[in-house]
């Protein structure tokens, strides 16, 4: 029974962590998705210097933008239309926190690394609102598991 619960957890996280093998990687925008409602997937993507990102609302009114305080000293912020495919190439190494600011609250976030997370404890110490609090301590707890696979 251990082992189909185990199996079962790896095939669910792998819906939520993407390794960048690529030099780009689509982040969908959701109403319903592996994880739950209102989501970015994956939320948890792990890329290079110089990869980029694009982030396609696959579904209506989500947007992708970055959250103040929860990017690298020097990086350009994100702030992508409700609507509107963006594609960033990330250029300074860190952790960037994404939002899709309509659902922020309802836990619409998604976790960029770039290189190494430079900027972790910042990071961290961003005060996020409803559930979009769960969501990033979750995706805290998974990136030591990207990290690990690079």
């Amino acid at each position: 029974m251990r082992a189909i619960l185990a199996a079962g957890l790896l095939v669910a996280m792998g819906g939520a962590l993407a390794p960048a093998s690529g030099a780009e990687i689509e982040v969908k925008m959701l109403n319903k998705g592996v994880e739950g409602m209102m989501v970015f997937e994956p939320a948890l993507v792990k890329v290079a210097l110089g990869d980029t990102v694009k982030f396609v609302p696959t579904d209506k009114t989500h947007n992708a933008e970055t959250i103040p305080g929860m990017l690298p000293d020097g990086a350009q912020a994100i702030a992508g239309k409700v609507d509107e495919e963006v594609t960033v190439a990330f250029d300074k190494e860190g952790i960037y926190g994404i939002r899709c600011k309509p659902h922020y609250g309802m836990g619409m976030v998604a976790m960029i690394v770039v290189g190494s997370p430079v900027n972790e404890q910042q990071a961290k110490a961003v005060v996020h609102p409803g559930k979009a609090k769960a969501t990033f301590a979750n995706l805290f707890a998974k990136m030591p598991s990207i990290l690990a696979a690079h």
